[in-house]
């Protein structure tokens, strides 16, 4: 999930693209409904992730937690427990807050090696401590403050029922005698009407120029209420540290309105341009009159290009498909389009998709591959949405699929629930152990049937995703109307079987789905099928004779561009 930055070097530059994530956020009057979402795909190459769950608990005073790395389970050390933890359900909890990540790297010199607390540690302590975003923020920086943060640069989203922010976070290196604090971070408030995203790109810039009202984290409810009687400003909180740390290193020299986060520590290049911005270019294209402006910086080969905005204003309400098909993105229909390009990449069957690394060297020269949003490495995917019009039992559902956005159906999973699907628990299986009963594998083992024919195979898959998340859609009113009408632990309850419900008609959907697969396209060719899918039978019993489909036509001709003759048929005289 951690993406290396690539500084200059070129090893560096296959590193960071195995490993990569993407987020979308959108404001409470940005979406069609009122509410506010935060998006994930989980990029992590061999990865096995499951619905992670977090019971409600209560702690004894001066009980300790071990801390583990997120990425690699390894032992970082112990904080003290909190007296109470809430109920979290993958990066969501029971009070409808939400966090999301992608690693951006930065100054290789400012990790921190002697810090505790990782950023995945980071998320999910976080979310069994706090009841808002302004609260999550609030004890994330403290939290690192206090002991160390031990990863890499990143980018946050960290929301709730009533608003989101974007939160960029570095360590300051192991040495104290160079700087005394432990971290360098800045969050911004995206505002209620807008959209924002971000990529494993570091995107905060300026923001002492006066487009934004600094307030420090801790006064942020007191000056600001989130509801009061005047609409809440563009704020910005910061480390005290932000600016003198930069210039005791030697890497910022101007006036503290010029000061830029990114340009100071994790200042953009061709990689985090072509392969990170480019995807946060693509949603923000689909809600933009004309974003063309942008192509240019996205595409990273220029120098002196307009940097994106940190967030837009949609032309229209955002709507939970809009999410879904963002998350399923290729550049559909964009000039990084992976499938109308024309070229070899993706394959006899048109891939949307290109083979990792995402750089590869051929005669002593280096070229790239397009890296989309919707990717082959995607452990799990979510779309959070959070709504205040709801009791927070109901308000958050956070819709999960196990592998690429693109191949799975998003599954409702209410926030509340005290247990998971077995299909999204993990139980009998691991990133090298398979089972029929876990969704991360009859997902990928799908996908992966796909991927070789996408053109032949993919319409098939996205009928039975689509209906799914059609039937979701039908019976989410239904649902909650009912859970309205019960009360506490029959309201929870409730939820729980539900989401249980729904997970378990997925898998068995899905592996369902994987059967077909297997007798519709086995060997090449495709057994017709009527409307509802059944296979046709002759009238002696066997299946009808089969169709042999063959090259694509865009295929079919580069082929013949490339061998001339050599495959022509005499003509008969």
């Amino acid at each position: 999930m951690k993406k290396i930055l690539l500084i200059l070097i070129t090893y560096h530059l296959s590193l960071i693209t195995s490993i990569a994530c993407t987020n979308f956020i959108v404001g409470k009057n940005a979406s069609a409904d009122g509410s506010v979402f935060v998006t994930y795909n989980a990029d992590s190459y061999g990865a096995f992730m499951p619905l992670y769950h977090y019971p409600a608990a209560k702690h004894q005073p001066g009980e300790m937690r071990k801390v583990y790395e997120w990425d690699t389970n390894k032992y970082l050390g112990e904080i003290t427990e909190a007296p109470e933890t809430w109920n979290v359900i993958g990066n969501s909890n029971e009070w409808q807050v939400t966090i999301g990540e992608t690693t951006f790297g930065g100054r290789e010199e400012m990790v921190d090696s002697t810090g505790i607390i990782d950023y995945g540690s980071l998320i999910y302590i976080t979310l069994q401590r706090a009841k808002t975003a302004r609260e999550a923020l609030q004890i994330m920086t403290s939290l690192v403050e206090q002991y160390g943060y031990y990863s890499e640069g990143e980018t946050f989203s960290v929301a709730d029922k009533d608003e989101a922010w974007m939160l960029e976070m570095m360590g300051c290196g192991p040495d104290r005698s160079k700087e005394k604090g432990r971290t360098v971070w800045v969050a911004v408030r995206i505002p209620d009407d807008a959209i924002a995203a971000h990529a494993n790109q570091s995107r905060i810039t300026q923001f002492l120029d006066g487009r934004y009202t600094s307030v420090k984290v801790q006064d942020l409810l007191k000056k600001y209420p989130v509801n009061g009687k005047k609409p809440v400003p563009n704020l910005v909180c910061y480390s005290d540290n932000i600016i003198r740390y930069a210039r005791t290193m030697g890497w910022f020299e101007g006036k503290d309105a010029d000061f830029s986060y990114n340009a100071a520590y994790a200042e953009p290049d061709f990689s985090g341009r072509r392969y990170c911005e480019a995807r946060v270019w693509s949603f923000f294209n689909r809600f933009a009159d004309d974003f063309s402006a942008y192509v240019p910086y996205a595409a990273g080969i220029e120098q002196n290009t307009v940097p994106m905005p940190l967030w837009i204003i949609p032309n229209k309400k955002v709507s939970l498909q809009d999410l879904r098909d963002a998350m399923r993105d290729h550049y559909e229909g964009t000039p990084f389009a992976l499938d109308t390009q024309g070229d070899i990449g993706g394959g006899i069957f048109e891939m949307p998709y290109r083979l990792s690394p995402l750089s590869f060297k051929l005669d002593g020269k280096e070229y790239f591959n397009e890296r989309p949003i919707s990717t082959f490495q995607t452990a799990w995917s979510f779309i959070s949405q959070m709504r205040s019009s709801l009791p927070r039992e109901i308000g958050a559902c956070f819709w999960f699929g196990n592998d690429d956005g693109n191949m799975v159906a998003y599954t409702p999973m209410y926030s509340c629930i005290t247990r998971v699907p077995k299909c999204f628990s993990g139980e009998g299986a691991d990133d090298v152990t398979f089972s029929m009963d876990n969704a991360y594998w009859v997902c990928n083992w799908v996908s992966n049937m796909v991927y070789p024919r996408y053109s032949m195979m993919y319409p098939t898959l996205k009928a039975v995703r689509d209906s799914l998340d059609a039937s979701y859609d039908r019976l989410q009113s239904q649902t909650e109307v009912q859970a309205l009408a019960l009360e506490g632990d029959a309201r929870v309850r409730f939820l729980t079987n539900y989401s249980c419900q729904k997970g378990d008609e997925m898998i068995a959907r899905w592996q369902q789905l994987a059967f077909h697969l297997i007798v519709k396209y086995n060997d090449m060719v495709v057994k017709p099928t009527d409307d509802n899918g059944t296979f046709k039978r002759n009238k002696f019993g066997g299946g009808e004779r089969v169709q042999r489909p063959g090259y694509p036509e865009r295929f079919a001709r580069e082929l013949i561009k490339e061998t001339g003759g050599k495959f022509a048929v005499p003509q008969k005289k």
